[in-house]
């Protein structure tokens, strides 16, 4: 399994800013590139509380400060965006990290970009689907729809195209019936819930007759040394964001109850000590049949140094055993069925013994 993180950058009241972020997100690439991540991912935003609006600049950046993670975007919102203009900055990162380049294609969370753009937001679901199928062409033809050239070419052959899904069912098939990787958002809810988009996905391969796509499964997280330091320090901040854009959509306020639920082994937060984040990862493999995790530690400002630590316990403690883990038991069946038992806790670690 490759496991790495992504980021949306998110700015810290009282601090500097977008050009303190910016810096210190380069300090945080650089360290899961030297603890053995497998890859990293930024997400593109047009608010005031997010600083990276273009991820290509940002992983063109990384590139020359790191030598073998794999760069994404997490994800760039296609809807709003030209795909042959796309495809030329992925490819520029993809020349200048020599083939580590990846975009990951998603319609947003936030609609900010529909307007500043001049796209009209009802065509919403129309434009994706119509600019995704544009750059898929010119991935495969190297061509715009009148036959020009577009240039450069990547170093990668394709280069890989993934889709971020949120809630839409649909989402997933189109995913699959393209044969393109998916990255399954869960942010919220019991994972379980989620294993019918991991189905479609896999299905609709499966009736294209394309092999089985690879499925990464993005979530929030916070590693520490103990939970209750892990819950401690990332509670205030992920509050805070979290009802900040609650109040925009109606959601109701984030509890402390409702966090430390969600931090369970059958919840959707991998807020906890490297034992808790590695067993739940194996849990949820078990549902899902994951090729890759992703965490984002960064949610609402948390302490760069929380953020680098907690990047470190991941890539230098957790990575090593949920690879040996899988390695020792094999990967099993793409989807498996999920605990059947109650007591889930205690099915992870006696799987885990039994091997």
């Amino acid at each position: 399994m490759e496991i790495g993180v992504f980021t949306f950058a998110d700015t810290r009241q009282g601090e500097e800013g977008a050009e303190r972020r910016l810096r210190d997100l380069m300090e945080e690439v650089e360290l899961a590139d030297e603890v053995g991540l497998d890859v990293f991912g930024v997400g593109e935003h047009h608010r005031p509380d997010f600083a990276v609006s273009t991820p290509a600049v940002v992983l063109a950046a990384a590139a020359a400060r790191t030598q073998r993670i794999r760069l994404t975007s997490a994800v760039t919102v296609l809807s709003s965006d030209d795909p042959i203009r796309v495809f030329q900055d992925f490819s520029t990162v993809d020349l200048l990290s020599g083939g580590r380049a990846e975009i990951m294609v998603g319609r947003g969370s936030f609609i900010e970009s529909f307007p500043l753009f001049g796209y009209d937001l009802r065509q919403y679901d129309a434009l994706f689907a119509e600019k995704l199928e544009l750059l898929l062409h010119v991935r495969e033809t190297g061509l715009s729809r009148e036959g020009h050239g577009v240039w450069p070419r990547p170093v990668q052959d394709p280069l890989p195209i993934w889709v971020a899904v949120g809630g839409t069912p649909e989402s997933a098939v189109r995913a699959g019936m393209l044969g393109l990787p998916m990255a399954l958002a869960i942010i919220g809810g019991e994972p379980e819930r989620f294993r019918p988009f991991a189905e479609l996905h896999r299905r609709g391969a499966e009736q294209a007759s394309h092999e089985p796509p690879q499925l990464s499964i993005n979530s929030h997280g916070y590693i520490a040394e103990t939970r209750q330091q892990a819950l401690d320090d990332s509670f205030p901040y992920v509050a805070g964001a979290m009802n900040r854009i609650g109040q925009e959509r109606g959601w109701p306020p984030m509890s402390r109850q409702g966090y430390d639920a969600a931090a369970s082994l059958r919840g959707a937060n991998f807020v906890g000590t490297p034992e808790d984040v590695v067993d739940k990862i194996l849990f949820q493999h078990e549902i899902f049949g994951h090729d890759r995790f992703m965490l984002q530690f960064t949610i609402g400002g948390i302490p760069h140094d929380g953020i680098l630590r907690s990047i470190e316990l991941l890539g230098r403690e957790v990575a090593p055993r949920v690879r040996e883990e899988l390695t020792r038991g094999g990967t099993g069946s793409r989807i498996a069925e999920p605990a059947a038992d109650g007591d889930n806790a205690e099915h992870v670690a006696g799987h885990r013994r039994a091997r």
